[in-house]
């Protein structure tokens, strides 16, 4: 599947009366992609939501690296490094992992081609090692001791973590052990039926006539409306799927 055909749910319970999202029974998937959203760099965030009304001046940012000519950029560096950065998090499996257009998975790196690294050690004498210790992410790069180039290319695979019980590699950042409670502002926690029924209290429902529920599936495109709001609302499942509820009615 991919990422434009998937399609996610989750439970909303919903007061009527109010007209709010009290909070959302999800699944594993949902909560993976709801965690995923800390590990998108500043600058995949605003290339996805600069086109829906991003506030702020970081939009500014990133036009003017886009509009800035190439005469004024290093020639060692490029401008997908700021406006499609790498994420750090190496978590497989997410869905709409592709937000980030690149792979988390696996990196490249460098050393010595040559296997071996002669220089002038500080006290003047000459030393050779049988390979070369240094590593870098760009093949143009030189060892700082030999000054020969590191062009032998080095791949690093995460180590995949093992779910002990089934003994295969597992999926995204959480278990299934359990269904998951994602409140309006998106807490997330475990979810319990006693912890389902103070929250109904916490919020003042007098009649629980008022309450419905009602299963939402989203994309591509509510999954951005999602990220969007995670930065402006404090109502966010409610700003998202509250409209789309009313309107299948």
């Amino acid at each position: 599947m991919t990422t434009s055909d998937t399609k996610l749910s989750m439970k909303l319970l919903i007061d009527s009366e109010a007209g709010k999202v009290l909070f959302a029974e999800a699944e594993k998937d949902c909560v993976d992609f709801l965690f995923h959203i800390l590990s998108l760099p500043v600058g995949t965030v605003i290339r996805l939501l600069k086109e829906k009304g991003m506030n702020g001046c970081l939009p500014n940012l990133y036009d003017s690296v886009e509009n800035l000519n190439d005469t004024y950029i290093q020639s060692n560096q490029g401008k997908d490094i700021l406006l499609k950065p790498n994420s750090s998090v190496g978590i497989s499996s997410v869905p709409f992992l592709l937000l980030n257009d690149v792979p988390t998975t696996e990196k490249t790196f460098y050393g010595g081609s040559n296997g071996s690294c002669c220089y002038t050690s500080d006290n003047g004498c000459y030393v050779r090692d049988d390979y070369c210790s240094y590593v870098c992410d760009d093949p143009s790069a030189r060892c700082p001791r030999c000054q020969n180039l590191l062009t032998k290319r080095l791949t690093y695979v995460a180590r995949p973590t093992v779910d002990g019980a089934a003994g295969t590699a597992a999926r995204g950042f959480v278990k299934e052990v359990v269904t998951y409670m994602v409140m309006d502002d998106l807490v997330v926690k475990p979810m319990s039926t006693i912890s389902s029924i103070t929250l109904i209290n916490k919020f003042n429902v007098k009649d629980v006539g008022v309450l419905r529920e009602e299963v939402v599936d989203f994309g591509m495109e509510e999954a951005l409306e999602l990220l969007k709001a995670s930065f402006e609302l404090k109502a966010v499942l409610t700003s998202v799927f509250m409209s789309r509820v009313k309107g299948e009615k």
